[in-house]
């Protein structure tokens, strides 16, 4: 018997260092790593950038943001939400025409060698071609600052959707085709039910990184469109000189970003299998 307690003591030690270990490794550590931070950012206030607003005067800003989101004092004159969420409805919007175009692509040239011959080269100019560089263009093409903002998400974002799409199709293994012609499936028919789904990881990952690209650019491309938008309202707490704001706007911007990727990986892994 009094082994079997030994036994059962340390097994219950090992459970309490497993909860333990967990606790620190989501919760202290982070703290740990947000103190840190936040001690650098006034170390750096203090000594190097005196006219970087500090800890406290940021944190007050941002509470007097978020006090009333929701205000709206004329078409460029809106509370934070509401910039955040015209932000948002663009992001979404370029997002999801990436992903119309960008998958039938990406299984076009995963399939098909000409294909793959005929856009490879296009795609390899176009891809690393600055966000800012497009939005003269869509300005010139649209004439208005939503469709334009739409157009740069869209011409930036597409890329890694197309690019992993075609490579998990490549990815397929040879026997899950021979199967799809041993069933006489047609081509629309073996896209559907085999490429897609055995290609489906690939897929996922890039829009993950599609959608990332996506919120990236948006802030870019509002800051030289104007309107109402975060990065519009982050240049015009700049030009009104309040550094604190862009400072709150910055962290929801990172915050939002994190939620947006949450979001994706929570999808991957429902859908992945």
């Amino acid at each position: 018997m009094a082994d079997i307690s030994l036994d059962g003591a340390a097994k219950t030690g090992t459970g309490i260092g497993r909860r333990l270990g967990l606790v620190a490794e989501r919760i202290v550590w982070p703290l740990l790593t947000l103190a840190a931070a936040l001690g650098g950012w006034t170390l750096i206030q203090q000594t190097v950038a005196t006219d970087l607003p500090g800890v406290g005067e940021t944190l007050a800003r941002g509470i007097e943001l978020f006090s009333d989101p929701f205000y709206i004092a004329g078409p460029n004159d809106q509370g934070i939400f509401w910039q955040l969420l015209y932000s948002l409805g663009r992001v979404l919007a370029g997002f999801g025409l990436a992903c119309l175009i960008g998958l039938p692509l990406g299984l076009l040239i995963g399939t098909s060698q000409a294909a793959s011959r005929a856009f490879t080269p296009f795609i390899e100019v176009m891809r690393p071609v600055s966000p800012l560089a497009w939005l003269p263009i869509g300005l010139l093409l649209f004439r208005a600052v939503d469709p334009s903002a739409i157009f740069v998400i869209l011409i930036t974002s597409i890329w890694p959707v197309i690019l992993n799409t075609a490579a998990g199709v490549r990815a397929v293994p040879a026997d899950y085709v021979q199967v799809g012609r041993v069933l006489r499936l047609g081509r629309l028919a073996m896209f559907r039910r085999i490429l897609l789904p055995a290609a489906l990881p690939y897929v996922l990952a890039g829009m993950r990184l599609s959608l990332g690209t996506a919120w990236m650019v948006i802030v870019a491309a509002e800051m030289l469109t104007g309107g109402v938008g975060i990065g519009f309202f982050i240049w015009d707490e700049w030009n009104n000189l309040s550094v604190p704001s862009i400072l709150v706007a910055i962290v929801l911007i990172g915050l939002v970003g994190i939620a947006l990727d949450a979001a994706m990986a929570a999808v991957q892994r429902r859908l992945s299998h």
